[in-house]
């Protein structure tokens, strides 16, 4: 159906009408001397009648280009059929470790050797794609925490921006009490069943003002659900410059205090050595039972003005070109 949005406008359709009672034309005075009719003025009289003519037509494009201004003017838009939003939903905010451990490369994608953070992008960004009727953050963390996206339902805007983030962005350490911080204030005005925080790191807590366990502290007392992601492989075996050496990947990997965040916020930990367990685990945080909410109804709206307003500007060219002397 369509529909006029400021309708009002229809209103001053009769405002060139009061402009010409109130601002009445010269009128031409005619000569008054006796004057012999040649074949001259014949053509003349024919001139006229085409004038005249000319005139009329111009008067009636000028009518239109007015009706044509006041439908632009009156903002007309086509409304679609009713849609339901989604009834259940979550406000999760997922926080990404960038310190300089998550380029160490130990994950197999695609048939490649990746780096952490390639990893967790890509299995991260198949997670947000079925988030479908969720508000969803993205807060990134190294020596400090940064929000980069609040909560929206504008996943493919946190997608770009999880995409765009690069290894060092936030600093070579690891603040994760911060990060939880941050996600804490960001999700206080959230329902208190409906809080999730996703915490992916591969390390241990090695910067910020709060450590992760008093965070950890403050979001069980806030009914903040956190699951953490240890990332990293278990393999011994991890790419370098020189090629394959012998080293650990995961000395720096804190699982007893990500197992602890877990418990103390009646979450879960999930341990990420490779591609496919990260899968499995954005399975699982996929079955989280969502919080219903109230229906909501929406109707999706698109503006149409520009059609008439075209059309006047066309309507407004011809009259002027009519009123040019046709001599």
């Amino acid at each position: 159906m369509y529909d006029f949005l400021w309708w009002w406008m229809f209103l001053l359709l009769p405002v060139p009408w009061l402009v010409r009672l109130i601002l009445k034309p010269t009128q031409r005075q005619a000569g008054r001397a006796l004057k012999v009719p040649f074949l001259e003025d014949f053509q003349q009289g024919k001139l006229a009648f085409t004038r005249s003519w000319y005139s009329l037509l111009a008067l009636l494009l000028g009518v239109l280009a007015w009706l044509m201004l006041l439908t632009a003017a009156a903002r007309p838009v086509w409304v679609g059929d009713s849609v339901s939003l989604p009834m259940e939903g979550r406000d999760l905010m997922m926080a990404v470790d960038l310190s300089g451990s998550m380029q160490e490369q130990d994950f197999i994608l695609n048939r490649q050797v990746v780096d952490r953070l390639a990893a967790t992008k890509a299995v991260a960004g198949e997670f947000i794609r079925k988030r479908s009727g969720d508000r969803i953050g993205l807060v990134l963390f190294g020596d400090q925490a940064y929000l980069q996206a609040p909560l929206t339902f504008d996943r493919h805007t946190v997608l770009q921006l999880l995409n765009e983030a690069a290894l060092g962005l936030a600093g070579e350490r690891t603040a994760i009490g911060d990060a939880i911080g941050l996600a804490l204030k960001r999700l206080q005005n959230s329902p208190e069943k409906n809080r999730v925080l996703i915490l992916m790191t591969d390390g241990a807590n090695t910067a910020g003002s709060v450590s992760p366990l008093e965070a950890a502290d403050m979001a069980a007392a806030a009914g903040l659900k956190i699951y953490t992601v240890g990332i990293g492989s278990e393999s011994d075996a991890a790419r370098s410059l020189f090629g394959f050496q012998l080293m650990n990947p995961n000395a720096d990997l804190d699982e007893r205090s990500l197992r602890a965040i877990a418990d103390k916020t009646g979450g879960q930990y999930f341990r990420a050595r490779d591609t496919e367990e990260f899968h499995k685990i954005y399975a699982e945080l996929d079955r989280l039972e969502p919080l219903e909410q109230d229906a909501q109804q929406w109707r999706p709206q698109q503006e149409l003005f520009r059609w008439p307003l075209l059309a006047a500007f066309v309507l407004v060219l011809l009259t002027a070109v009519l009123r040019i002397d046709p001599e």
